[in-house]
């Protein structure tokens, strides 16, 4: 059993470390003005209107048979479920002061479900991918709305009465992708997409994980660490984060036996329950304002935290699993 720990902890972590190493290659050209802000923000918009969207699509298409799978729709749940769950625990946490540090919920319970767990699961499991890939889109569908209502209220709340939201803020083209693309297989439509589209949309959605990635290492790059925020702060985020939502998480995946009727689906909830913060966070409070400081600093550490977590939580529950 201890071979199938460390062994674990090894793979995990080698994953972990070339997504690391491009997010500090990419870090290092912003802070060096090799690649300005400009031509991240530009390479952004062209990921979340073009690539992402373009490899949900495809995926959904070649790959989504709810014959195959009658339960597809809890995925968008247990996005649900695990945001609100991580929610109710972080405001334990923060009670009776929970209003004044409404911004540091998100962080806690919102996690990058796509930008960063999708080169994970890639390079974990590149056989299997296809499958990891569909029951990410599907889990974002509960996740995303979540991030851009309640989260983005949350994060932003210093400013938030300048910043009213938008229900248009939803409707972010990943989110159509996924919609339409499901709707498509859903009614029957899908013979009559020609395969040639399908196949285009397939080769430029295979650059959507790689530049995704550097993205990502771009954003965190760009935060300065000279301020740190408050270890109380740090201590009750990164608890709930780490601890309580990844140990609620194993712990009803191994009661209600999901790893012995679904292997993928179990393995793909560990990895998110212990991702890091969802970069859409830091996002929302450039765009919205808030405490830009306090959130990318706070974003920083749980990165950081995230690089040994991660290959902990996994290595534990593959053990588990072998009891």
């Amino acid at each position: 059993m201890g071979e199938i720990f460390w062994s674990t902890i090894q793979s995990v972590s080698g994953a972990m470390l070339r997504i690391f190493i491009i997010m500090l290659i990419a870090g290092f050209l912003v802070r060096r003005k090799i690649i300005t802000q400009e031509q991240i923000a530009a390479l952004s918009k062209f990921t979340v209107i073009i690539l992402l969207p373009s490899l949900i699509f495809s995926n959904n298409l070649l790959h989504f048979y709810p014959e195959n799978d009658k339960t597809w729709w809890v995925l968008p749940l247990l996005g649900v479920g695990m945001i609100i769950g991580g929610l109710a625990i972080a405001s334990v946490f923060y009670f009776p002061d929970w209003k004044k540090n409404k911004n540091m919920l998100p962080l806690s319970s919102m996690q990058n479900a796509a930008y960063l767990v999708l080169p994970i699961v890639q390079i974990l499991y590149p056989d299997d991918f296809p499958q990891y890939a569909l029951y990410v889109f599907l889990f974002i569908l509960g996740v995303t709305p979540l991030m851009w209502s309640l989260g983005k209220v949350l994060i932003t709340s210093s400013t938030e009465s300048d910043y009213p939201f938008k229900i248009k803020n939803l409707l972010t083209p990943p989110l159509i992708a996924n919609l339409l693309s499901i709707s498509i297989v859903l009614s029957s439509l899908r013979s009559f997409i020609p395969k040639v589209f399908i196949d285009s949309t397939e080769l430029l959605g295979k650059g959507a994980v790689p530049v995704a990635t550097f993205i990502l290492g771009a954003t965190l790059g760009s935060i300065s660490f000279r301020k740190k925020p408050p270890l109380i702060d740090i201590i009750r985020v990164n608890i709930v984060k780490f601890i309580f939502i990844p140990a609620a998480s194993i712990f009803l995946l191994y009661y209600f036996k999901i790893y012995q009727s679904n292997p993928i689906l179990a393995n793909l909830i560990v990895i998110q329950s212990a991702a890091a913060p969802a970069t859409s966070l830091i996002l929302q409070v450039k765009a919205y304002g808030g405490n830009t400081q306090k959130v990318g600093s706070m974003m920083l550490i749980a990165y950081i935290i995230c690089l040994f977590a991660m290959p902990l939580w996994m290595a534990y529950w593959n053990k588990l699993i072998m009891l």
